[in-house]
This record gives structure tokens, C-alpha cells and sequence, in this order.
């Protein structure tokens, strides 16, 4: 009979961290997973290079959580964005900080960071079970004593579940743990794509007039039906074939798809180029460099990239060849508009399955904040994107993984007589 004191479901970066916890606090510990390897998903996250954690003050990380962050105050005051960099480094990870507060391990590889989890796995002589598909927990009377794979029965008074969302479900996160969740009466919010790239039937998109430019520190504003902002996130942007991408797109998803679900046919953003400059600011600038002879697209050539301005002046419907100096006060207003107010209309965004971060989960209500422990199922733990919480793309999620699986970890122990 294989009997533990704690089973963590799952080996990404919650269910590993969950098992290191237990481990550490002297728990035998079983780690199961459906795939052949550890830390499938783990390995693609920051291109490749994983983003780890973010070195912001915890305030200013909840407040990247758009997605119920104020729910994880306590665990953040139990294990921080701080722990997990110690954690690292004391595996001898070298970190290193990027823009944004952004933290990657200095040899730009994912593998670094999943190979210092496993090693730390094994040197605490956790039983890792790969290839196993969790097809049921085993539970009695409001309290779960283990579960059942396709091949096998594993007990134990603690179970901890940290088999993450929907998104990417090659990486093995086919929504699994929402089944197993609902089996132990939890119920589900509504499940969508954030971090999400978009996806827009504009005219100038489908031309792939714009396809390939990327703009450093742009505003793009998410507006709702009345033309309100929702919320605006200032941040590097890319067109593609598509739409869409870039940390800004990313982050304007989970609104859209939010305003999408209310059946609106499409949600407008509103991207502005210039988001540090006034629109007077902008207006007298570009008044100074209709003082020359230059055509109108080499004096303004400075401002943006070449297809964007030519872009712009196309739909200002004005020649890019005529001489500056003959632009009118009407044209310039017209072109800062355009600058500072260009709106394109998103008809979707990628599906869950090919976005980064799953939004919805298990309603927070049943759990507990402090231990990540179940209100309805005694000694179930619920951790990582399986939780109806999502973060920005910057390290943020990858963050709430490790510290709601160390916090599970760490409590599921201490139910340990």
C-alpha cells in the first residue's frame, strides 16, 4: 500500500513548491504526475528563459494580480516574491533583474530553474510518481484519504492540488483539477483566456498592413460599450497577421474577454503612442517641424517607425510626399489624434487553450487564505492557476504558483500528528 503523510497532484511550479514545503517540514511526501518529466510548462514560460518571480514590493505585485490578488495577502506575508529568490539562490540559481522588476536566472534557460526544483525534490527524498493520470480522489465523510490513478491507489490524510488550468493543455493542464475539485463539492467561476493575445477583423490587419512593428511604452486603453476606460496598461505592443501581442495586448485580454462574455459583439481599445506627452505637448511639437522644405514623411520620419507613420498619414488622408510646411492646424490636430487616439476593434482573443494563463477557477469563498486548505473538504489543498485568481504576464502568476503551493506545503504538514 503506498501510504503518505502528504500527495501533491501535479509538477509544475505550485505542485513542486508544494512538495518541497511539506517535504522540508519532515512530511513524507508523494509528487504525481501525469507527464514523463517535471516542470513541462515551466520550461516554455519567459520564452524559454523563466521569468521566476518579480522584485517589486508585494503591494505592487497584488496590485499586477488583477484577478483576485487581495486574496493572497496572507499567503504573501508567509512566503513573499523575496523567499522565492532566496529559495533560488540558495539552490545556486543565480538571478538576475530585467525591465519591470522582472527576475530570470542569469543563464537565460528554463531548465535551470526546473532542474534546481527537481534536485531539491530528490534531495529530499520525495517520492515522484511520472506518467500517472489522476482519475479520482478517494474521500469519506467530507475528508479526502487519497486518490486513485489509472494504475494505482495512493493514501494519505493530505492531498494537495496543483494540476493548473486549462491553458497550454499540451503541457498536461487539460483541466483536470476542476473535475477532481468538483468532486469535493468545490464549484467553478466561469473559465476564460488572460493573457491573451487578440485578435482584430480591422481592414489594416487583415492587409497586414502594420504586421510585424513593435512600439516601446505604448498606452492601449480597453474601452466598454459607453466608450469608458476600463483599463489602460502602458507597456511594449506588437502587429501581427492577427491582431495583437506584445505585454500590452497580453494584458488588456482578460477585460475583453470579460466585456465579450456580456455579448458584445466587439470590444474597442484605444492605443496612444505618445502616453508621457500631452495632447497639446504632442501638437506643439509637431507644429516645430513644419518649418522646413523636408516632405512630410522625412520631417516627421523621427516620431515613429516609417510604416506606422506612413500608416497614419493615410488615414489623416495626407500625402506623405507634399512639402511640411503646408499642413494645416486642422491636419496637425488630426494627426495627434491619431497618435494619441487610434482605435481598433478586437472581435476576440486566442482561445484558453493557446493562451498563457487560465482566468476563473475555484471560487476563493471556499478557501481557506491563510492555509490554502479546503472550507468544504478537510486536509484538501487547492493551489496555482486551479484558484480563481490571474496575474499580469511579468512573473506575477508564475509567483502566485510558488507561493500558494509553498503555503499549502507548509500547512498540509502541520495537519500531521
Amino acid at each position: 500500500m503506498k501510504k503518505f503523510d502528504v500527495i501533491v497532484v501535479g509538477a509544475g511550479p505550485s505542485g513542486m513548491m508544494a512538495a518541497i514545503s511539506a517535504a522540508q517540514k519532515g512530511c513524507k511526501v508523494a509528487l504525481i504526475d501525469k507527464n514523463k518529466k517535471v516542470g513541462k510548462k515551466l520550461l516554455m514560460t519567459g520564452g524559454g528563459r523563466c521569468n521566476v518571480t518579480n522584485s517589486r514590493s508585494v503591494e505592487e505585485i497584488l496590485s499586477n494580480v488583477p484577478g483576485n490578488g487581495r486574496f493572497l495577502y496572507s499567503a504573501f506575508s508567509q512566503f513573499s516574491n523575496q523567499n522565492i529568490i532566496e529559495f533560488f539562490e540558495n539552490t545556486g540559481v543565480k538571478l538576475k533583474e530585467e525591465d519591470h522588476g522582472r527576475m530570470f536566472p542569469t543563464t537565460d534557460k528554463s531548465k535551470t530553474i526546473v532542474d534546481a526544483l527537481f534536485n531539491k525534490i530528490l534531495s529530499l527524498h520525495i517520492s515522484y510518481f511520472p506518467n500517472q493520470t489522476v482519475t479520482q480522489l478517494l474521500l469519506d465523510n467530507a475528508a479526502v484519504t487519497g486518490v486513485s490513478t489509472i494504475s494505482d491507489d495512493f493514501f494519505a490524510p493530505n492531498i494537495i492540488l496543483s494540476t493548473g488550468g486549462r491553458a497550454y493543455p499540451s503541457t498536461g493542464s487539460t483541466g483536470d483539477g476542476y473535475r477532481l475539485a468538483k468532486s469535493a463539492r468545490h464549484s467553478i467561476s466561469h473559465l476564460y483566456a488572460t493573457e491573451s493575445a487578440l485578435i482584430s477583423n480591422e481592414t489594416f490587419i487583415l492587409d497586414k498592413a502594420l504586421q510585424g512593428i513593435s512600439l516601446r511604452e505604448v498606452s492601449l486603453s480597453v474601452l466598454n460599450a459607453k466608450g469608458k476606460t476600463v483599463v489602460s496598461h502602458q507597456h511594449d505592443l506588437l502587429f501581427t497577421h492577427f491582431g495583437l501581442s506584445g505585454p500590452a495586448a497580453l494584458r488588456c485580454s482578460s477585460f475583453i474577454n470579460q466585456l465579450l462574455a456580456k455579448e458584445e459583439p466587439f470590444v474597442t481599445v484605444k492605443l496612444d503612442q505618445f502616453p508621457n506627452k500631452s495632447t497639446s505637448q504632442l501638437k506643439h511639437e509637431l507644429s516645430l517641424l513644419t518649418t522646413s522644405d523636408k516632405s512630410i514623411k522625412n520631417a516627421l520620419s523621427a516620431l515613429t517607425q516609417e510604416r506606422m507613420l506612413i500608416f497614419i498619414l493615410q488615414k489623416a488622408e495626407i500625402s506623405s510626399e507634399l512639402p511640411v510646411r503646408i499642413l494645416t492646424e486642422k491636419q496637425i490636430e488630426k494627426l495627434v489624434d491619431l497618435f494619441k487616439n487610434l482605435s481598433i476593434k478586437i472581435a476576440q482573443t486566442f482561445p484558453i487553450e493557446k493562451s498563457f494563463v487560465t482566468g476563473g477557477g475555484v471560487r476563493l469563498k471556499e478557501i481557506n487564505p491563510k492555509t490554502m486548505e479546503s472550507k468544504l473538504t478537510a486536509g484538501l489543498f487547492l493551489t496555482g492557476e486551479l484558484l480563481d485568481i490571474n496575474g499580469y504576464t511579468g512573473g506575477y502568476n508564475i509567483t502566485c504558483a510558488f507561493v500558494t503551493g509553498w503555503v499549502a506545503g507548509f500547512h498540509s504538514a502541520e495537519n500531521i500528528d
